[in-house]
């Protein structure tokens, strides 16, 4: 089974754990054939061994307790007798058939050193195949028996240890070389998902493998691109809309001229929307340089009684609500930015519902959330994100009869961005519109 068609299940998240996984199943199962190879070389080495002593061992001991007096052969039963293989005197107790291979290649060994001289029979022992005897007559007509436990010699204690060290050396080096491998991407990612076309995002450091390097330059070389491309548009927006208002100005002073009539309060209307479309249109241009503005400490409390008095005092019901969290802290904030976004958003309430609400929220080390409430009639639950783009327009209540441009909320969008916030809109229970403003306590 190829590995792109196992079960996604399967597989690990991170690409991280899939390449380690791959490694170290290719280490565990290359080490696993190491070892069957290892040990079958051993045994195969042991056994060619074993028997070729055999031979030369049981042809030289036979000789010897041959040659010795019957009274001192006892003494040289452990000289001979070595490891598994034990010489006795007597007749010995084995007197089942060799079953195994093993045991019948050891009794041809045996009787090949023995060479027809003696009379030699060769048992297994009842309940163990691999504990063998060989009888063997001696020329005085006494019998002694080789004792033969057949089998691997014990592995030594150090070679299991040796070889897990071995394994994991090889694990930590893979998981390291997986970790700097996939860092670069890791990196690049990160950088991706915090690409911000209103900000200048750090660079990616042109250096180390060549791979790493090219794709550090690319993404340098996107960013720019992307950068570039925005403030050209920006400005052709900006000279466009600044353009127009020549024109649009002669046309309003030729429009006062003319003699009452329908015709002419109708092109007046117009005139007006588009002179009103042109100046948000500026507005739009401008905010994309919100980042110009250096920022300033405030009472954020102070300054949202300020802006909600501002509106109070031309008659606009607009009210500051909830609790002051930050009443006596300061904030670190871009504030004519701040307040072109709450002004936006007033403006927004006030235009659909004809009154707004404005609270603070304190969210401690995630900064301060700033609410505009109003009850007017929402906004379809589909088109939340698509109303912060420029120049859209809902068929709604919210459409072109009321007079809007389509450029506030994405004014207001923007330039929360610009001070490294969120803007987050959502319907109330009830009926209206929440829109959020997230941001942080403070500007690096």
């Amino acid at each position: 089974m190829r590995i792109s068609r196992l079960p996604l299940r399967l597989w690990p998240r991170t690409l991280v754990a899939r390449l380690f996984l791959i490694f170290l199943v290719g280490l565990v199962l290359a080490h696993t054939l190491s070892f069957a190879l290892l040990f079958y070389e051993r045994y195969d080495a042991t056994k060619s061994m074993m028997l070729g002593d055999l031979e030369r061992d049981v042809y030289i001991a036979v000789d010897i307790l041959n040659r010795l007096p019957a009274d001192e052969r006892a003494d040289w039963l452990e000289r001979l007798s070595s490891g598994r293989r034990q010489y006795l005197l007597g007749p010995g107790q084995a007197d089942q058939p060799l079953q195994l291979t093993e045991a019948r290649n050891a009794a041809d060994s045996i009787e090949q050193a023995v060479r027809n001289r003696y009379p030699i029979v060769v048992h297994a022992m009842e309940g163990d195949e691999r504990h063998i005897q060989a009888r063997i007559t001696l020329q005085d007509g006494n019998p002694i028996v080789l004792d033969i436990h057949l089998g691997m010699p014990p592995l030594a204690m150090w070679l299991p240890v040796v070889l897990c060290i071995q394994l994991a050396l090889l694990v930590l080096c893979a998981w390291m070389a997986v970790r700097l491998a996939v860092r670069p991407l890791t990196h690049l990612a990160q950088a991706a998902d915090t690409l911000d076309p209103n900000r200048t995002g750090p660079r990616l450091d042109e250096q180390g493998p060549a791979e790493v390097v090219q794709a550090s330059a690319a993404f340098n070389a996107m960013q720019d691109r992307i950068a570039s491309y925005l403030k050209e548009r920006m400005q052709l927006l900006g000279a466009i809309s600044h353009d127009l208002q020549t024109p649009i100005t002669r046309m309003k002073l030729r429009a006062e001229f003319m003699d009452d009539s329908t015709d002419k309060t109708k092109l007046t209307q117009d005139l007006g929307e588009v002179e009103r479309l042109v100046r948000e249109g500026i507005e739009y241009a401008r905010s994309a340089h919100g980042t110009e503005e250096k920022a300033a400490r405030i009472n954020l409390h102070d300054f949202l009684d300020s802006l909600v008095c501002d509106y109070q005092d031309t008659g606009q019901q607009v009210a500051l609500t909830g609790p002051s969290d930050r009443a006596s802290k300061l904030v670190h904030t871009r504030p004519h930015a701040l307040r072109r976004i709450l002004g936006n958003l007033i403006d927004n309430a006030l235009k659909f519902a004809g009154a707004a609400e404005v609270s603070m929220h304190d969210r401690g080390a995630r900064g301060i959330s700033i609410f505009v409430l109003d009850r007017g009639p929402g906004i379809p639950p589909g088109e939340l994100d698509a109303v912060l783009q420029p120049f859209y327009r809902l068929e709604g209540s919210r459409n072109r009869d009321t007079g809007g441009t389509g450029l506030g909320l994405a004014i207001a969008q923007q330039l929360t961005s610009v001070l490294g916030g969120t803007l987050v809109l959502s319907n109330r229970a009830g009926g209206g519109l929440s829109i959020e403003v997230q941001i942080p306590v403070s500007l690096e």
